[in-house]
């Protein structure tokens, strides 16, 4: 069968014209051919093979790979990342497909294991793109930006503040095609938010709410014109209609949504005011009503829901999800917020078309995944990140090979990096304050700066029991409960992580495997509910090493929900309050003077070069 009727007939399977008698078994089995592997594949510098999935039809990673099903239009690339010994961890990441260059390419597949490299990484894939429970959203998503784009009428001539003339539209598209911009579909958009798995590098999503005739008029010949999906959230009721400004026809309706361009959402059945006035019986007929006359119209499933000027609240979160709804769209007149920013997949936030340049240069697919067994990814670039969560600041690093430095006394934080490779340094954990210039920490400290192990006091041993042990060396972290009665030797410590460089006892989990921890886990922790300036390093889900502080005042509980939401899969608390401390090349990222310390968490830049413990074959596509 040909490349172009395998297309045609995976691109009428996804928009429902093959209706679900046909087995769901069937499309991911089907042969797997239909998933074409290239190979590029240089012996004269020793590089390791790079895999190219590409994926023209939608088919995505076919199960019998063992893979998790994606069912967009997404090309996967995984990447060597390095080798060590004989395993390679490589790193994925995502771009556009483009059946038309398969045309030409050459898809023949050099000497090389590929199906057996595809079957040891398939494990990891599956286990690293499975989903959070629904309606939440993937931690590994949280360290993307995608902009949500919201437009209303699209006319020839302005009546109010939120038209856009057909000019002024293509402007939009001129502008975020200058800029490199991906428009993405909501099916993307959604397997991201749900499974973390990376967008292209600079991704936008378009939207247009209410149906009007603009939309099949001046937009959807721009959007094929430039080849950009869009999402059109329609109201039945409106349908065909002089009801208001003039109105999309169905006919019309139906030629759009046949293009793979065009997403069609349910905007309810006649767009309330406010559906959290409506009752229980009305919620039901303005979900299940309007999504059967779409269905019924356009012959294909209507997934997505867009919230009526995005007023909403739990009953009508609920009311969506029992509907059938695998995700809803709101927007926030506040706050400019991107789709990671949202609280879930059920109030997925928008931004209107007026802050469009604005939210262009931050716009982030988010970082690779990395496939590295049980090794941290200490090869990405060292990056400083200002942001709010939660309308708590936050000012952290992230990337590069974590080290600790054991001061010989206390010192500003930038002072104790200023003759290191360190690229970046938060303050440690705690120490004595007995005396003035003390070095002396709570409990055991190890570090490579000083190649010294030294025992924690005794006294003091039983008081920071089952608190976080941190454990490095030169290929990962490992945070586990402290055991006085194993953990007070170097040997005892290396009984759970062999090769360690550098140990330390911290205060807390703010984060644990994902989620934030609550008031109970603290125990007797002094002041961990207190508003303070706090800090923290940890692990984000793209595997990366983080360190950095909080920009104001907030409670341990507080601290560890905003670092969930920033993306931490694991974080734990340093020294804080006067301690909190963050140096970035060389400069103090605090608005004041910091206590001075004896302990710092480091970043050095990504490894890399022969003498590496793990050579990188390449970082990038």
């Amino acid at each position: 069968m040909k490349l172009s009727h395998w297309t045609k007939f995976l691109s009428l399977l996804k928009r429902g014209y093959l209706k679900s008698r046909l087995n769901r078994f069937m499309l991911i089995s089907l042969p797997l051919f239909v998933l074409t592997l290239s190979l590029v594949v240089s012996t004269s510098n020793g590089m390791l093979p790079k895999l190219s999935l590409i994926n023209p039809a939608g088919v995505g990673l076919l199960a019998a790979k063992r893979f998790s099903p994606i069912l967009s239009n997404f090309d996967i690339s995984l990447t060597p990342l390095c080798r060590q010994g004989n395993s390679i961890g490589y790193q994925a990441s995502t771009s556009m497909g483009n059946p038309a260059a398969l045309g030409g390419a050459n898809h023949s597949v050099r000497d090389a294991n590929v199906s057996g490299q595809l079957e040891a990484i398939a494990p990891a894939w599956k286990d690293t793109t499975a989903a959070p429970p629904f309606p939440q959203i993937h931690g590994r998503a949280r360290l993307a930006k995608v902009p949500v784009v919201m437009y209303h009428d699209i006319i020839a001539e302005k009546k109010v503040f939120f038209d856009v003339t057909p000019e002024e539209f293509e402007a939009a598209l001129q502008l975020i095609q200058k800029n490199g911009l991906t428009p993405i579909s909501l099916d993307q958009l959604v397997e991201h938010l749900k499974t973390g798995i990376p967008l292209p590098k600079k991704p936008i999503v378009l939207t247009f709410d209410d149906g009007y005739q603009g939309h099949y008029r001046f937009v959807y010949p721009l959007l094929k014109k430039y080849g950009y999906p869009g999402a059109f959230a329609i109201y039945p009721s409106k349908m065909g209609t002089t009801k208001g400004r003039s109105s999309i026809s169905w006919a019309q309706l139906r030629e759009m949504a046949a293009d793979p361009l065009v997403t069609i959402a349910s905007h309810s059945l006649t767009h309330p005011l406010d559906l959290r006035e409506s009752t229980d019986a009305q919620l039901q007929q303005e979900f299940v009503e309007s999504k059967r006359i779409l269905e019924t119209e356009l012959s294909q499933s209507i997934k997505y829901f867009v919230y009526p000027s995005g007023k909403n609240d739990d009953r009508v979160q609920q009311g969506i999800q029992q509907a059938g709804y695998e995700a809803a769209w709101t927007m926030n007149d506040e706050e400019t917020r991107f789709a990671e920013d949202s609280e879930n997949l059920l109030t997925i936030d928008r931004i209107g078309q007026s802050q469009l340049a604005e939210v262009i240069e931050k716009a982030d697919g988010g970082p690779a995944l990395s496939f590295l067994g049980d090794s941290s990814n200490f090869y990405a670039p060292v990056q400083l990140t200002r942001t709010t969560v939660s309308k708590v600041p936050l000012i952290f690093a992230s990337g590069g090979k974590p080290i600790t430095i054991h001061a010989d006394k206390r010192y500003q934080v930038p002072e104790i990096i200023a003759k290191t490779r360190a690229i970046a340094a938060v303050d440690g954990t705690f120490f004595s304050l007995k005396s003035l210039d003390s070095n002396q920490m709570i409990g055991p400290i190890f570090s490579q700066t000083t190649g010294k192990f030294i025992p924690g006091n005794p006294k003091e041993l039983p008081l920071i029991q089952g608190r976080p042990l941190v454990l490095i060396n030169a290929s990962t972290v490992r945070f586990v409960p402290f055991d006085p009665s194993r953990h007070n030797t170097q040997a005892g410590m290396e009984s759970d992580l062999p090769g360690l460089t550098d140990a330390f006892v911290a205060a807390a989990w703010l984060v644990k495997d994902g989620l934030p921890q609550d008031a109970q886990s603290f125990g007797k922790l002094y002041g961990f509910d207190a508003e303070r300036d706090r800090a923290f390093w940890g692990i984000d889900w793209a595997n990366r090493p983080v360190v950095g502080v909080s920009g104001d005042y907030v409670n341990s509980v507080k601290f560890g929900e905003v670092l969930s939401r920033a993306g931490l899969r694991d974080a734990i608390m340093l020294d804080s309050g006067a301690s909190a401390s963050l140096a970035y090349q060389g400069e103090s990222m605090m608005s004041y003077i910091p206590r001075p310390v004896p302990h710092v968490v480091a970043l050095l830049p990504p490894e890399s070069g022969a003498d590496a413990a793990c050579k990188v074959a390449s970082s990038q596509n």
